[in-house]
Order: structure tokens, then C-alpha cells, then sequence
């Protein structure tokens, strides 16, 4: 705290932002109320601990399993830090559906927040996407062919199922190209799309305030 006091008085983060700061939260707030907070809390948990595992995984067909197992045996913590992003994803998925079943049965989504409910429902487009893509990266057995039967059901989409497929894979069979192209999609392009869906959410959200009820 000190060292905030130091960087607030000579950068005013607190005085820039009050706009933002000082928005009062209503009395009626309860712990149902907490599930998209803790849903944004566990996404920067991945962000942080997913940028560190990039820092030992190699994106390539054959090196991706074997830094995996360097990571868990050799790197100090690394087990750990696997972990908490494995747990943490999961945590994420549940959270995510427990804060749009709260928003359902509120009727939250309804006018002037239907756009609010559009975001969120594509964050948690996002969500199940990253699960996706993330769950091929270790490269094992059991990744791969997860992966093959998902991006099988994309094929059997009608009419753009086989083209959908093909460029999910990058070819016409899961390999070492699929592998990279997840890599990209879930280190890259879903965390940016993310972010704006985000900054979306929230900026309704602060523009209406918290929906009451029904």
C-alpha cells in the first residue's frame, strides 16, 4: 500500500480515474452477484499463468509433449503452475455458467441490456474456445484424439462443416499444422477477442449499473 501511495501521488491513478473508482455499488448486492467478478478474476489468473508456461512450451510436433514433461519434472514450480492453469480453466467454465444462470433468472438480459447479454454470451463462446484449443496443446494421446472427434463434429456442420473443419485443423487431418494454429488461436487471437468483448461488457455495465431483479 505504500508503495501505491508513492506511485498515486506522483502518477494520480486515483484521481484520472474516479469517474470509474467512485461508482457506488448498490446495498442489495449479494454473493450471487459475484460470479462475473470471480469469472474475470480467474481469466487474469490464466492470462498471468499462461504467459508463463509459453515461456517453456515449444508449439511443434515434436517438441510440444517432451516440454510439457520438462516443465512438470525439471522446472522448479512447474507442476504447480500447470495446475493451477488446468484448475483454473475449469473453475472459469463453471463460474461463467453460474453467472449467466444468475442473469437468466433475473431477467437481467432483457431491455436495455440485451446487448450486455449478446457479449456475454459470446465471452462464453470465448471460454468453451479456449478449453478447446488449450486442451490439444500437451500434445498426448488423449489430446489428440479429443480433438480429432471435436473438429470431426465442426465437419459434420451442414453445408460449411467440411471447409469449417479443414481450416480449424489447417488440412484435412489433425497434425503438427493443427497444433501450431491452436497455439496462435488460443495464445493470440481468442485473448484479444476476449478483451474486446470485454471492455464491451463492462462498459455497459457501467453505463446501466447492476439490474436489480426482475
Amino acid at each position: 500500500m505504500r508503495l501505491f501511495d508513492y506511485l498515486n501521488k506522483r502518477m494520480g491513478f486515483t484521481s484520472r480515474h474516479s469517474r470509474v473508482l467512485d461508482k457506488p455499488v448498490p446495498g442489495w448486492i449479494n454473493y450471487f452477484y459475484c460470479f462475473g467478478g470471480i469469472t474475470f478474476t480467474l481469466f487474469i489468473v490464466q492470462l498471468l499463468t499462461g504467459l508463463l508456461l509459453s515461456v517453456h512450451y515449444v508449439p511443434s510436433e515434436a517438441e510440444a509433449y517432451r516440454s510439457i514433461q520438462h516443465l512438470q519434472q525439471v522446472v522448479p514450480l512447474g507442476r504447480l503452475l500447470r495446475a493451477t492453469h488446468h484448475w483454473a480453466a475449469n473453475l472459469m467454465v463453471v463460474m461463467v455458467l453460474a453467472h449467466m444462470l444468475r442473469v437468466f433468472i433475473t431477467g437481467s438480459y432483457k431491455n436495455p441490456r440485451e446487448l450486455n447479454w449478446v457479449a456475454g454470451a459470446l465471452l462464453f463462446v470465448m471460454t468453451m474456445s479456449f478449453g478447446f484449443t488449450g486442451y490439444l496443446l500437451p500434445w498426448d494421446q488423449k489430446a489428440y484424439w479429443a480433438t480429432v472427434v471435436g473438429t470431426n463434429m465442426l465437419g459434420s456442420v451442414p453445408f460449411i462443416g467440411p471447409s469449417l473443419a479443414a481450416f480449424v485443423r489447417g488440412g484435412p487431418d489433425v497434425t503438427g499444422r493443427t497444433l501450431l494454429r491452436f497455439y496462435s488461436m488460443h495464445m493470440l487471437w481468442f485473448p484479444v477477442a476476449t478483451g474486446f468483448f470485454l471492455w464491451i461488457h463492462f462498459h455497459i455495465l457501467r453505463r446501466l449499473g447492476i439490474s436489480g431483479g426482475m
